[in-house]
């Protein structure tokens, strides 16, 4: 499901049009976005959660030169799902 087929799902079920279905989506992005940049965790209760990981700077190899390579560190968003979620997609 891309993006556009989220919206008018949401949209459907909701009893939205598909422009306020599309506004509310963009802004929960928004938000999730905002806060992940302030590096505070967004948690939504039965759904899951996301947060901000730092992973260290690390030694590498050039899969084509096999020469060693520095990895640099960086700060990457990751989500880890909720119970609820799991076991709605595990039944």
């Amino acid at each position: 499901m891309n993006k556009e087929e989220l919206i008018k799902k949401i949209a459907e079920q909701a009893s939205l049009s598909k422009d306020n279905a599309k506004k509310a989506l963009e802004t929960v992005f928004q938000v999730i976005t905002d806060s992940l940049k302030n590096e505070e965790p967004v948690a939504i209760s039965g759904f899951g959660a996301f947060k901000v990981t730092k992973r260290a700077a690390t030694k590498g190899r050039n899969p084509r030169t096999g020469d060693p390579i520095d990895i640099a560190a960086k700060t990457v968003p990751s989500f880890t799902a909720g119970k609820a979620l799991k076991d709605a997609v595990k039944s």
